[in-house]
């Protein structure tokens, strides 16, 4: 919405949109934000909607255009995982695995059932990922994503171990 008078113009700024990165937002829970965020930080959290920045070069987690408002690694208890470029880089919260422990099982194996054991705990009313997972999503998306890069990365070192 523009409202231009007297040579100055204000510009609205879409609410889901980072004002650091510029990357839209998703919308994420209070109770995500309440168990993932550090004490200090949790004293900061105001009332209003908050979004997950899901941008891997911000160090951004949580903001609020609305309430000026953003919330960075640092403020966050847990490391998250697309944020992160070094080990561990978790891929699962509920259940524990990693990009180091999907590479191991595909590298043993020539295989992964990171995504079926993930599914099956699921079925099974076990996985919390409104309060473990940064994004309150869940991770299912994110692991196949995941599990798909290590093949595509272990592809051109599986062609020279056959030459």
């Amino acid at each position: 919405m523009h409202s231009c008078c007297g040579g100055s113009c204000e510009i609205e700024k879409p609410a889901d949109i980072c004002q650091r990165c510029g990357v839209r937002g998703q919308t994420v829970g209070r109770e995500t934000m309440e168990s993932l965020l550090k004490p200090e930080a949790l004293k900061r959290l105001e009332a209003g909607t908050y979004f997950f920045d899901p941008s891997p070069d911000c160090e951004v987690v949580y903001f609020s255009n609305e309430q000026d408002s953003y919330f960075t690694k640092r403020d966050v208890r847990i490391r998250v995982g697309i944020k992160e470029s070094e080990p561990p880089i978790p891929i699962c919260y509920c259940f524990g695995h990693t990009v180091d422990s999907a590479r191991a099982e595909i590298q043993a194996t020539g295989q992964s059932t990171v995504a079926a054991r993930i599914t099956k705990e699921i079925q099974a009313g076990k996985c919390a990922c409104e309060a473990k997972n940064p994004s309150g999503r869940c991770c299912l998306g994110e692991v196949s994503k995941a599990v798909k890069k290590l093949f595509s990365d272990s592809e051109p070192a599986t062609a020279l171990a056959r030459t």
